[in-house]
């Protein structure tokens, strides 16, 4: 196939990953990515892998056919580059024309013979678990950008994936998979991980809600739910307990320690007791509030040989025992293709859930919430993320806060308080609750 997609390229480096994709480019056989979601997270994802040889996108998933045209459109493509396809046959035409098939039926383009891996950008848990069981049963690999999904039913998903032959990955970019890549470099050398987390980006306040952030979020071209999930903290507890499940650290305490310290004092800080820090053990997630790590993300490790630290010392990196490495950036959703293309050629995941779940996404009730009340989703008005040890969160039968959206709360909950399965009724018939309930059967939680 001519792919008129791909434009000119600088020079490539006779290996690696660039190296393997230009050959593929080559060959007329790119990397297929159909991508579910064509907001803004979507509008990154076309554009970034129109920079790419040997990838392009098979599908772009748009519900409502209104966002996918105008992400085609900024991402310098021609105006008539995606068009509205309905079934398989107009997907396949569309797609060997060298054009982009805009798809309203997910299971549709999920399952069509032209994808070889599948992003979920759409940032819904419900969503996740409808894509993620579709994508695997599909016999496709799947790249979840979808971190609230992640830290509901990731467990499970790795899971069927493994048993499926394909590969559940989270992509890279986002600040989880960034610290999965420095945890690794660590580990590898064999120095124990005190620490690691990010620098949280916005401002913090707990109290947030959609109409007092709506006109910053038209300024930076965002939604104001999206906003305000950041802002009160929910994408941080989301974030950490996604590092967590994948590496076996865990929230020190509740809803972690969140110190203001600045990069030259985490590891002064985010280090045990003992030792001057407010970590009552080694080897946890948590985040800073302080200025100049965010958009950074760390990992702290501890190095007691007396030749390791002299080299450290040596590098201007410290007396030790506890060093900090930073990485200053991460690029969300521009390095997402990275990962679609590791998936599809190699068979590897960046970033991947343990077995068993070492945290929990929990929910603190923002407001007073009194019963009759129906829940709204995360970043809105009721609830907001709290981070918790796994098994805390079960011996206080907290729910997972993926599963709240549109629960009925059944007793008055004050603000502040942890919303539990003796106040609030979830819905049962959705595919996130099954795949949930399945996990929890599956590790021998069920009640």
């Amino acid at each position: 196939m001519s792919d008129t997609r791909v434009p000119n390229h600088p020079k490539i480096a006779a290996n690696g990953l660039a190296a393997d994709l230009a050959k593929r480019a080559e060959a007329g056989n790119p990397v297929r990515a159909c991508i579910v979601g064509s907001g803004e997270m979507g509008t990154d994802l076309v554009t970034a892998i129109k920079q790419m040889p040997g990838m392009v996108v098979s599908s772009i998933v748009d519900r409502r056919l209104v966002n996918a045209p105008k992400a085609i459109e900024i991402a310098g493509y021609e105006a008539d580059m995606g068009v509205i396809c309905e079934t398989p046959s107009q997907i396949s035409k569309t797609f060997e024309a060298g054009r982009i098939p805009i798809v309203q039926d997910t299971f549709e383009a999920i399952t069509h013979e032209n994808v070889d891996v599948v992003i979920d950008a759409t940032g819904s848990p419900e969503a996740g678990a409808e894509i993620g069981q579709a994508t695997i049963d599909a016999g496709k690999h799947l790249v979840m950008m979808n971190v609230e999904a992640d830290v509901t039913v990731g467990a499970v998903l790795q899971d069927m994936a493994a048993k499926k032959g394909v590969v559940y990955t989270v992509g890279a970019g986002d600040e989880p998979s960034s610290v999965m890549e420095l945890y690794d470099f660590v580990t590898a050398l064999g120095y124990p991980v005190v620490a690691a987390g990010k620098g949280k980006n916005n401002a913090f306040n707990i109290d947030a809600v959609p109409d007092d952030y709506r006109a910053e979020a038209e300024r930076r071209n965002m939604n104001p739910r999206m906003l305000v999930e950041f802002v009160d903290g929910s994408k941080t507890m989301v974030e950490m307990t996604c590092i967590a499940n994948a590496t076996g650290l865990v929230p020190d305490i509740a809803g972690m320690h969140g110190p203001d310290c600045a990069l030259d004092d985490l590891h002064k800080t985010l280090c045990p007791v003992e030792d001057g820090g407010v970590l009552s053990q080694k080897g946890c997630v948590d985040f800073t509030v302080g200025k100049g790590v965010a958009p950074g993300i760390f990992v702290i490790a501890e190095m007691r040989h007396h030749r390791v630290r002299e080299r450290m010392n040596d590098l201007h990196l410290g007396e030790g025992a506890y060093y900090t490495f930073y990485r200053p950036y991460h690029l969300t959703s521009l390095e997402v293709p990275l990962s679609a293309a590791r998936a599809v050629m190699y068979g590897t995941s960046d970033m991947k859930p343990l077995p068993r779940p070492v945290a929990e996404v929990c929910a603190l009730a923002k407001r007073d919430l009194k019963a009759g009340d129906t829940l709204d989703f995360i970043g809105e008005t009721s609830y907001r993320s709290w981070a918790m040890r796994a098994d805390e969160a079960r011996e206080k039968k907290a729910i997972p806060v993926g599963l709240l959206n549109k629960g009925k709360v059944l007793n008055d909950i004050p603000k502040g308080s942890l919303i539990t399965r003796h106040d609030v009724d979830v819905r049962t018939d959705t595919a996130l609750y099954k795949l949930r309930a399945k996990q929890d059967e599956w590790l021998g939680y069920a009640s």
